[in-house]
């Protein structure tokens, strides 16, 4: 949970972690193919500084998840060590650290835009907690090698959207980088006005990207190619070292990254969450969910929702993300071609792989509709069933979180139309297409002996009863541009919980206000 941060600092005390813990195997390997091929995988680097850093949030429970004493967050600059403010705001560094900011290049929005690299974001170490070793990551510590002329500041606003939201996805269980940390400086940054700057402490076992493949594939650097053997060993061995025997490891990876992204593409649609930004750089080799930005969960259920106001064509609408996976999958499958000998004269090996897409992807989805709709038994028309529901919600513009905890107290013993089935099929507007359905969904439960009361127990440990809806972000936001970082707090603590009900949370479990209509977010957000 959110910690009190209006606890007053140890006097002549500043926590860090041992310097031992830091292992830097990233950095390692870049220092590796510099010596070997002359192509590194980025450049050391500092971040800039940041004036008068105030904690916004600090992550109690992900800090003790490292192994993390309750305290780490507290003390001044005379003991012995920088304190964490300071280092989490990219101010100073902890004995052991190794900055580090890497290259990598995409395709965004469908076009290869070539080398791109971490423009906002600095890698401060990897640290080797109980719970594996982990990347540390600020983004907003400045401008880099990488920034593209861009000042690799990060603004609160986004920052607390993605402090909040990495943090709801790991409540919902949803594979996702982590937030450590959340600071705020009065430092004036300028984006479509001028606002204050802000910096998110990442975690995450990796944050290697789709893009980081792509770009030492084409890159034509001596020894690109060296480099790109090195980094699938590197990953292979670190992070999928049931694959290190593989006969052919680049073959076997793109296989194990097929599937992780199939489940992650299934993930996001069941809690109707929408990416916004599907580019090849923002694709996790570890199949997390990476770099928020213009996200959004939806409200009234629109298969075709656009989350992102600069997605102008809707490449990324909610509907289209599973078969975006796919592509991106393509491209990285693309970019492991001269690693894979047999595909030299014949790609049909890798197409094989890829194709396995096609299973994964509906397996997964099905998997989680079934467990959504509280059922037990597998059958060929489940994806069917859930489809019709999804079809009637869109036409209905039923909401798509409040539908499924509804649905979780619908009592398949009684007919659609009874007063205790209201408060789900209050949501359809065109009720007989509800209960045309309802009536196929009673069915189905009473056909494998479905018990109502242990159906309703299951659904609400998958159906949350709390998402973070753009609305509820915004409020936070506004108030902390005031200075008042109680609501991020507030949220941060509630959705950590996501499937309880919670005392006092009743309006985060509603409809949005009216005026959460006109809330858009862009590439900026």
């Amino acid at each position: 949970m959110s910690a009190a941060l209006n606890t007053p600092p140890l006097q002549n005390f500043a926590w860090s972690p041992e310097p031992g813990r830091w292992l830097n195997r990233f950095v390692q390997l870049s220092e590796q193919t510099q010596a070997r091929w002359q192509t590194p995988l980025g450049v050391n680097w500092q971040g800039d500084p940041l004036p008068m850093p105030r904690w916004v949030a600090v992550n109690q429970g992900l800090a003790s998840d490292l192994g993390w004493p309750a305290h780490w967050h507290l003390g001044d600059e005379r003991g012995e060590a920088p304190a964490a403010l300071t280092v989490l705001s990219g101010n100073g560094i902890w004995p052991g650290m190794a900055p580090f900011t890497s290259v990598y290049s995409g395709h965004q929005f469908g076009v290869w835009a070539g080398q791109l690299g971490d423009g906002r974001a600095l890698l401060l170490g990897e640290f080797d907690s109980p719970i594996g070793p982990q990347e540390i990551q600020l983004k907003g510590a400045g401008a880099t090698p990488y920034s593209r002329r861009a000042d690799g500041r990060a603004v609160l606003r986004s920052s607390i959207r993605e402090y909040l939201c990495s943090e709801a996805m790991h409540g919902l269980g949803v594979p996702t980088t982590r937030a450590l940390s959340l600071v705020a400086s009065p430092q004036p940054v300028r984006r479509e006005t001028v606002e204050t700057a802000a910096v998110v402490a990442r975690v995450a076992p990796s944050f290697i990207r789709f893009g980081h493949f792509e770009h030492f594939a084409y890159s034509g650097e001596p020894g690109h190619h060296d480099a790109l053997q090195a980094l699938v060993d590197f990953v292979v061995t670190h992070h999928y070292p049931q694959l290190a025997d593989a006969p052919q490891r680049a073959l076997a990876l793109l296989d194990a990254v097929v599937a992780r992204t199939a489940e992650l593409m299934a993930y996001w649609q069941s809690v109707g969450f929408c990416h916004g930004v599907m580019n090849t750089d923002n694709m996790s080799i570890l199949g997390l969910t990476i770099d928020y930005g213009p996200f959004g969960f939806l409200d009234t259920f629109d298969p075709n929702h656009i989350c992102n106001h600069s997605d102008d064509h809707g490449r990324y609408a909610w509907s289209n993300q599973p078969q975006i996976g796919y592509w991106n999958l393509r491209a990285l499958a693309q970019a492991l071609l001269p690693l894979i000998p047999e595909a030299k004269d014949d790609a049909q090996v890798v197409i094989d792989v890829l194709q396995t897409y096609e299973q994964r992807f509906p397996q997964a989805m099905r998997a989680r509709w079934r467990a959504k709709l509280g059922l037990q038994a597998e059958q060929d028309s489940d994806g069917e069933l859930a489809l019709a529901l999804l079809q009637a919600m869109a036409a209905g513009k039923a909401d798509f979180t409040i539908t499924f905890r509804r649905l979780c107290d619908y009592r398949a013993d009684l007919p659609p139309d009874h007063a205790a089935n209201a408060p789900v099929r209050d949501l359809f507007l065109d009720r007989a297409a509800f209960d045309a359905w309802a009536q196929r969904y009673a069915a189905r439960l009473q056909a494998e002996g479905s018990v109502d009361a242990e159906r309703a127990l299951r659904m609400r440990r998958v159906n949350p009863v709390y998402v973070l809806r753009n609305h509820m972000a915004e409020v936070a936001i506004q108030r902390a541009q005031k200075g008042d970082y109680s609501e991020v707090q507030r949220l941060h603590q509630l959705l950590q919980r996501p499937f309880d009900e919670q005392p006092g949370a009743e309006a985060d479990a509603g409809f949005p206000p009216e005026w959460a209509q006109a809330i858009e977010v862009s590439c900026s957000s």
